[in-house]
């Protein structure tokens, strides 16, 4: 199937020299890896339902979102552990540690995809009880 999307050109062309440099022979590949590895991250943090232990990485805009930021953490206080916070120029780099209910950890996550100036949330799941 043929589809189209808007993409920035900074991150097409980011995109295209890392699956060029990694061997693959199209964009059309690099693009359907990405796809799979999305659904399956989001598909697993779906799935889960018991508690969890995690690590939530995100990057985003100081100035623009650092009180709506703080607001969120308060709102998911009860499964954050511990943060950890450095500054890059504009950019802030935050690692939060969370243990808990799965249905909450998954809510946090999502609440931090919902600003436009986080420009990337990841979860590494470390345990699942």
């Amino acid at each position: 199937m043929r589809t189209s999307v808007n993409i920035p050109d900074d991150l097409l062309s980011e995109f295209d020299e890392t699956w060029q440099a990694e061997g693959l022979d199209s964009r059309s590949r690099g693009v359907r890896e990405a796809m799979q590895e999305y659904i399956e991250v989001h598909t697993r943090l779906e799935d889960i339902e018991g508690d969890v232990v995690v690590i939530i990485a995100f990057d985003y805009e100081h100035e623009a979102v650092i009180e709506e930021i703080h607001d969120a953490q308060r709102q998911f206080q009860d499964v954050i552990t511990t943060t950890n916070h450095i500054h890059e120029g504009e950019w802030c780099l935050e690692t939060l540690f969370c243990s808990g209910p799965a249905p909450r950890v998954r809510g946090l996550t999502y609440r931090l995809r919902d600003f436009d100036a986080v420009s990337r949330v990841k979860l590494m799941l470390l345990a699942e009880h």
